[in-house]
């Protein structure tokens, strides 16, 4: 269950960077093959088309994402809702699992300040599988992408 801290201080300003988390429900290991990673994918892909988003890069765990990205329309927690009910639909549908829920309540949101580099909150990102145990090497892990091609080497 999400706690209600999280949305403490929680403000949404269109344009505004954010570094954004959220794990699959009782941290269940899913994302671990391409089609189910592309759901995802695809989800963050949709979230860009309909303005809601840009996203600068993206990294998905086995039982959780890292999404940085800008603001678009709307605010934070209907761009995560309508992430989080997208992608759940096309890995419920791809994993034969109709209702199953996919994603824990809530989300952890940084609203990246002006003092820091969008960069480095990338590399950040991307080093996560390296911290994980995942791989040894920033860009080894299948499942990230940065706008920044220097990003992942």
């Amino acid at each position: 269950m999400s706690s209600p801290r999280l949305l403490i201080g929680r403000r949404s300003l269109q344009g505004a960077y954010y570094m954004l988390t959220t794990t699959v429900a009782d941290r269940q290991r899913i994302f671990i093959d391409d089609a189910t990673v592309e759901c995802v994918v695809e989800a963050l892909r949709c979230s860009d088309r309909e303005k809601r988003s840009k996203t600068l890069a993206w990294v998905v765990m086995p039982d959780h994402i890292h999404w940085l990205m800008q603001l678009g329309n709307g605010n934070i927690s209907r761009c995560m809702q309508a992430f989080k009910s997208r992608s759940a639909r096309a890995v419920n549908l791809h994993r034969g699992t109709q209702g199953a829920s996919l994603w824990q309540r809530g989300f952890y949101d940084h609203c990246v300040r002006s003092d820091e580099s969008l960069l480095e909150q990338a590399n950040h990102l991307l080093e996560n599988p390296v911290r994980s145990g995942l791989t040894t090497k920033v860009g080894e892990y299948p499942y990230c992408w940065s706008r920044w091609p220097s990003a992942t080497e």
